[in-house]
């Protein structure tokens, strides 16, 4: 392929490049050819998607229908709980759940025969139908895919394909259409705020950026994904890099930087494999480096990579980690738009921000503007875990309340039990309750409820959690995260970690939730950045939401969800033990005593209480204490 010189050289790729999407945008316009679009990010490909592709590469070859039917390995389809996902284009239909041996049906019975392979269409669980279309499925209905529109649709090793889909006209509208300050005042008038956390104006960031005297400027992405099973961003760079790139062009072009970074986590390897092909291609297509489309604008990208510290998720420490330092905050100001990567002006967003810019420049900032709430424009994309039945990767308009999320969604809470609480916002979040169900979710009321958005983790907790231990569990996380710089940091968050502990293990007191309670608040207000100051929020929230279970795990050394070891002991029913000994065969210490066909007994002493004799039981005679 040939440099593209001009914009009338990439309007004529994307006219040229119709054909390749109209197969799957529907019948209307189709070529013929059937897609088969097969999901493959990193958390399919470890379900068994790659088998899945590779099979139909085989069956298609050995049927001699390679000029009638393309497999496509393309990025999350967002619906995790029923991967790997197949979907067959222009028919638009859907399977969920597909294994390597179900691919010779698919093709028989779909695409030689031109009927559907019923058992692996979704079926919903209330009302036992069966769907054919994601967009008739619950979990799509509700969704509004604007950071993720080319994610499940495109290969995203194929530039093409993205161009297919108006990539790069953005930019291209930007260089030969608008000046810098209009673009600026595009992303301004859009209320795009900072996806990475706190939803800091994304227009007031670059105006900043701009207005910074320096004859060199950076635009960086932060890719840094720390949060406990978070993959948004990690999603968004395998399905479809070249909106990131795209979008750091336009921003460097609107503050005046010619020089792009990217940092990630070495742990992301597909990630940073299609990254590295994406500015590969827009390299040799001339949609990166010197002269951009004959516009005299140059800029290029380079990547830098992370070791997994959870600090360099901020940007400062971001930056000193790029700069081959320690990654340590600094204190603020100046702000990285003055004094950034090499004290040059720096301009940071993260990479679901990046992943708007394209599409508000081609649809315009009053589009996007109308979507969301007064205060949080746009949509949001969330990884919903946890106790709930739809886990998977979503993307809601601001505004969409939390029970939609979980019961419309998340399809309920699992097995039936009973919802406890949700997790916002990660490690830097709070947990929420009954009560907050139906709160818009944007940033101030998420703040004002006692979370926030954070980067879009969202963990659902079902009866059976701690709360006392799930604020452990998030601290046990933050304090070898800490960089040290600062003590309320590095011997506040130990020391609150410590009492969690005490009374997780039945040797708290009330005056400990006392002191967990004001240094938490001492922490917030006197920690350096970000992640001390948001680290306490997990105790905060539960400790006004669930007060009645520290209570319970100070005062009655019981905790109630059967979590917490040391405050539990298991018990034999020996009205109901038939003595069948599957518990004392898989006991690990050989706690477990007692005649064959004759109720059994626990050494409470030898018990390290570690559950295998309730899971082994088949008559439910083993209780928790």
């Amino acid at each position: 392929m040939a440099k593209l010189k001009s914009l009338a050289d990439l309007q004529a790729l994307y006219e040229s490049s119709q054909p390749i999407m109209a197969d799957r945008k529907g019948p209307k316009g189709s070529t013929g050819t059937k897609t088969i679009l097969v999901c493959g990010d990193t958390g399919c490909a470890a379900s068994g998607s790659v088998p899945i592709i590779e099979n139909f590469k085989k069956s298609i070859e050995a049927h001699g229908l390679q000029d009638k039917v393309k497999v496509i390995r393309t990025g999350c389809f967002g619906f995790c709980e029923r991967g790997p996902i197949v979907k067959i284009m222009p028919d638009n239909t859907f399977y969920t759940e597909v294994a390597a041996d179900d691919v010779e049906d698919i093709i028989e019975t779909h695409i030689i025969n031109g009927n559907r392979v019923e058992h692996l269409l979704y079926t919903d669980p209330d009302t036992q139908e069966t769907i054919e279309e994601s967009e008739n499925i619950g979990f799509y209905k509700k969704q509004m895919r604007i950071a993720l529109r080319n994610c499940g649709v495109i290969d995203a090793e194929n530039i093409e394909e993205y161009i297919a889909c108006e990539g790069y006209l953005a930019l291209a509208k930007c260089l030969t259409e608008y000046t810098p300050e209009k673009v600026v005042e595009i992303v301004t008038e859009s209320g795009l705020g900072g996806r990475g956390g706190a939803g800091f104006p994304t227009g007031k960031k670059w105006a900043a950026t701009a207005r910074a005297k320096g004859n060199q400027k950076y635009m960086v992405c932060n890719a840094d994904e720390g949060d406990p099973g978070a993959f948004m961003d990690r999603s968004i760079l395998e399905g479809d890099p070249h909106s990131v790139l795209e979008a750091m062009a336009i921003g460097g072009y609107a503050v005046g930087a010619d020089k792009g970074l990217i940092y990630i986590r070495a742990e992301y390897p597909m990630a940073v494999h299609r990254l590295h092909m994406a500015i590969a291609q827009a390299k040799e297509y001339g949609l990166l480096g010197e002269n951009i489309l004959g516009t005299g604008f140059n800029f290029d990208i380079e990547l830098r990579y992370g070791a997994g510290a959870f600090v360099c998720g901020e940007a400062t420490a971001l930056i000193h980690s790029m700069e081959g330092k320690r990654g340590e905050p600094t204190y603020k100001p100046p702000r990285t738009s003055e004094k950034g990567y090499l004290e040059k002006p720096t301009n940071v967003n993260n990479v679901e921000t990046y992943a708007n810019i394209p599409i508000i420049i081609r649809k315009g900032a009053e589009w996007f503007s109308s979507i969301g709430t007064a205060n949080s424009k746009g949509t949001k994309v969330f990884a919903l875990a946890g106790q709930v039945n739809n886990v998977g990767l979503i993307e809601v308009p601001m505004g969409t309340t939390l029970r939609e999320i979980i019961y419309e969604i998340g399809g309920g809470i699992k097995d039936g039990k009973k919802f406890k609480a949700v997790q916002t916002g990660g490690p830097s979040g709070g947990c929420l309750t009954e009560k907050h169900l139906d709160i818009p979710i944007d940033y101030k009321s998420l703040t004002a409820a006692g979370s926030m958005m954070g980067s879009g983790g969202m963990v659902i907790m079902d009866e059976t959690s701690c709360m006392v231990s799930i604020a452990k569990f998030y601290l046990d996380f933050t304090v070898p995260e800490s960089c040290g710089k600062c003590n309320p940091c590095r011997i506040g968050n130990k020391r609150l970690a410590e009492m969690l502990d005490k009374i997780t293990k039945g040797k708290g007191t009330m005056e400990d939730l006392e002191k967990l309670r004001n240094l938490s608040i001492n922490i917030k207000d006197t920690a350096l950045c970000g992640l001390g100051q948001s680290s306490p929020n997990p105790i905060l929230s539960t400790l006004d939401n669930f007060w009645d279970e520290y209570v319970e795990h100070v005062v009655d050394k019981k905790c109630r969800a059967g979590v917490c070891k040391d405050l539990i002991h298991y018990e034999i029913n020996k009205a109901v033990c038939i003595g069948c000994g599957a518990c004392a065969r898989n006991c690990p210490v050989e706690a477990i005593s007692g005649e064959r066909k004759m109720p059994h007994f626990i050494d409470q002493e030898t018990c390290i209480k570690c559950g295998t004799c309730v899971t082994k039981c088949k008559f439910n005679a083993i209780q928790i204490k």
